[in-house]
């Protein structure tokens, strides 16, 4: 019996010196984590910028509400007018049976789906209506309103086809024009041979002589004269060559004047 009064004593002292230790270790801990939260507030308020006032005072500021500009009025379109059709419109224009004057652009034996064009005319468009019906809006698609109006009546006569331009007038060669025409021989239509005088020949005379001669528009030898060639053998040839002929030359259509040389060869037989 005094044993178990000696134990519980030891125990409940130890009891209580472990409270006394746990009671201990809490208040160090508290004392510690209210130190470091001292020093952390400390440092946070000695860290802190000085307040901006103006931008307390802009805070401060009553702030105007934007009134929103007011939708501009919609402005009412004037609506198209509506007017009765006053000329037919056909599809295509057939000319009535009642004018014959108006020849049709091809002849068939079909008849014509497309009713002929009325007394007062018709304009082309997209379906065939008369006069009497509403088409709807003037100058709307589909009416054809405005298109060429076709009179019904014979259609006006072709204007003449204009005049020919003139033919260019030539420009006229002054008279007695003269033009060279070198060596006349192959040009001469007629060319008598000349006569071999029998003095010439007495002395052997020979060889070719050279006549200037002037031929007229028509053809005819004005004057010759011989430029070179033996003395007895010039008369001869000059003679011979005012009896030659030769074929007109034209300048600019019209006959003129030529100035050249026909030769002659003699020879000792």
């Amino acid at each position: 019996m005094f044993d178990n009064l000696v134990e519980s004593k030891v125990h409940k002292d130890d009891l209580a010196r472990k409270g006394s230790f746990l009671l201990g270790t809490v208040a160090i801990y508290t004392l510690i984590i209210v130190v470091i939260l001292g020093v952390w507030v400390s440092y946070q308020v000695n860290n802190l910028e000085p307040l901006d006032y103006e931008l307390l005072a802009e805070l401060d500021t009553p702030v105007t509400p934007v009134q929103a500009e007011p939708e501009p009025e919609e402005i009412e379109k004037p609506q198209p007018t509506t007017t009765e059709q006053e000329v037919a419109t056909r599809t295509e224009l057939v000319a009535s049976a009642d004018t014959p004057t108006a020849v049709p652009k091809e002849v068939s034996a079909v008849a014509s789906k497309v009713p002929s064009v009325p007394p007062g005319g018709a304009v082309l468009g997209t379906r065939n209506t008369n006069p009497s019906a509403a088409t709807g809006p003037v100058g709307t698609g589909g009416t054809g309103s405005g298109g060429p109006v076709v009179p019904s009546g014979p259609p006006a006569a072709a204007p003449p086809p204009p005049p020919p331009p003139p033919k260019p007038t030539p420009t006229p060669v002054p008279k007695n024009t003269v033009v060279s025409g070198g060596v006349l021989n192959g040009k001469a239509i007629s060319k008598p041979a000349p006569p071999y005088p029998p003095n010439a020949k007495a002395v052997r005379a020979s060889g070719t002589v050279v006549v200037q001669i002037l031929v007229s528009e028509t053809g005819s030898v004005l004057s010759a004269t011989a430029v070179s060639g033996h003395p007895l053998l010039r008369g001869p040839a000059a003679a011979a060559a005012k009896q030659a002929r030769f074929s007109p030359t034209l300048l600019s259509g019209q006959p003129v004047r030529v100035n050249g040389t026909i030769t002659y060869n003699f020879r000792l037989e």
